[in-house]
């Protein structure tokens, strides 16, 4: 059985949300884990989907999509959502769930709670 949840930001700096996502974070600090020269870890495994921004980079993506609708000007308003969808690990062998499959899920979820977004 999947958990959802949803968090929205007023970060403007989109980047730092692109970053938590392909990098290594403390659970507890959410700080970015370091190597032993200082260098932000890669995550083993990560994947990140947009919905329509075409082949843009994320941050690009959302700054143009904000300045096409005239959204997300003031710094009190929400600049982004974030959608998690998380899956329980006994999903893997009970149910054949892969990693590739979660995110088709996932992006399947978007495309039918988010059309034209």
């Amino acid at each position: 059985m999947a958990t959802f949840k949803h968090i929205s930001s007023k970060n403007a700096d989109y980047g730092a949300a692109e970053q938590y996502l392909t990098f290594e974070h403390d659970e507890f600090t959410m700080k970015p884990t370091l190597d032993g020269n200082g260098r932000l870890v890669l995550r083993d495994d990560y994947r990140i989907s947009s919905l329509n921004c075409g082949d843009e980079d994320f941050a690009i993506a959302c700054m143009r999509s904000n300045l096409k609708y005239g959204k997300n000007q003031k710094r009190e308003d929400v600049k982004s959502h974030h959608y998690i969808i998380s899956f329980d690990p006994r999903d893997a062998p009970d149910n054949g769930l892969t990693v590739d499959r979660a995110q088709a899920l996932g992006e399947q979820f978007c495309k039918e709670h988010f059309p034209d977004r």
